[in-house]
């Protein structure tokens, strides 16, 4: 039934102009992606974002064949969401939709492959990655993976090696491309003089800025695409948080809580980005969302937000996004507003951070 469901709505996805398409190395793809990101909620047959935030299984099913049905082409998962969890539901969701989709996944955190449970550290290990991605393809119900991006740079294990055993699993069929997600530049550079990189996927918005000094510029050198996770900054972005928000305490239900520049004093100061935000998403008639995905288009031609949600409400917004551009002028000025808040508090706990910006080890 599934498969039937998904054989007619890949009859009737919509069609995206050539304007809102982009080059992800050699891939083309709409230019606003979906990230599904869940695990397991507190009622059976239920999933939970990392904020809060719970759906139905077949709503999160519903969900995804929504967004390829409005022209979504480019899916983002990871075997550590869940675990496993969120990889099952994006596999039960592209049943008879595979071929209309770029499907990424990822590998690399320290996951026991049989009982998903989480250990400490990494585990990039030619052979671990090559078991990781057999059960990434029996729970996505496919026989590739068109992105698979190593998670976390392994500080244990050369890129080199991690490179090589991608570059098997290309061999085999299993594997499209590679991608890295928060690399060292060094390790961006060796990795892709192994096997073409066709994405680096490091947390970008308008809140977070970072890879706007080394990581784009490399990525354009080298025609590697770029996509964008937490293109919203946490919900920052969207208008619906304010100086008042609080997050709670238990970082198991809500990730923010742990964010610090999401605690009462950052928050607070922080708001003047909202404001920049609410002001010109007013000015071009839009959603908050609408304005801060809009912007981060207009940056770079490479670049591909894969926002998550659990409300069908949301998704369309994003996807109209998409639709939304700029004048020179506009974005002139909107680049100067942006430029001129301080954010304070740093974007990731610190042990999270610690995991970014990594250089592999060499190869000896």
């Amino acid at each position: 039934m599934l498969s039937s469901l998904g054989e007619a709505a890949a009859q009737t996805a919509r069609p995206q102009p050539a304007s809102q398409r982009r080059k992800l190395g050699a891939l083309e793809v709409f230019s606003v992606g979906l990230g599904c990101q869940w695990k397991p909620g507190q009622v059976d047959g239920t999933a939970q974002d990392y904020f809060g935030s719970s759906i139905d299984r077949s709503a999160a099913v519903a969900l995804i064949r929504r967004a390829v049905d409005q022209g979504v082409t480019l899916i983002d998962t990871a075997e550590v969401y869940g675990p496993f969890i969120s990889e099952e539901i994006v596999g039960d969701a592209l049943q008879g939709l595979r071929e209309t989709v770029v499907l990424e996944s990822k590998f690399g955190f320290n996951v026991d492959l049989e009982t998903g449970e989480i250990g400490e550290g990494l585990n990039s290990r030619p052979e671990h990655i090559k078991r990781a991605v057999e059960g990434s393809l029996r729970r996505l119900r496919t026989d590739r993976i068109d992105v698979l991006y190593q998670h976390r740079v392994d500080p244990n294990v050369p890129i080199e090696d991690v490179a090589g055993a991608v570059k098997d699993l290309v061999a085999e069929g299993k594997v499209l491309h590679f991608g890295l997600s928060e690399p060292g530049l060094e390790t961006i550079r060796r990795a892709h003089a192994i096997l073409p990189l066709a994405a680096i996927q490091n947390e970008y918005s308008m809140v977070w800025r970072g890879p706007e000094a080394d990581v784009l510029p490399l990525c354009e050198e080298l025609g590697i695409g770029f996509v964008s996770w937490a293109p919203l900054g946490y919900g920052f972005l969207t208008g619906t948080i304010t100086a008042e928000t609080r997050f709670g305490d238990d970082p198991e239900r809500d990730f923010r809580a742990w964010v610090p520049r999401m605690a009462e004093d950052a928050l607070a100061a922080n708001m003047a980005l909202v404001d920049v935000v609410r002001t010109w998403a007013q000015r071009k008639e839009v959603k908050p969302a609408q304005l801060a995905l809009a912007w981060l288009l207009a940056q770079k031609p490479f670049i591909v937000p894969i926002p998550g949600t659990t409300k069908v409400a949301h998704l369309d917004e994003n996807i109209a996004a998409a639709a939304i551009t700029f004048a020179e002028d506009e974005l002139r000025e909107l680049n100067a507003a942006v430029a001129a808040v301080k954010i304070e508090g740093a974007r990731l706990p610190p042990p999270v951070l610690a995991m970014s910006g990594v250089e592999a080890p060499p190869k000896t």
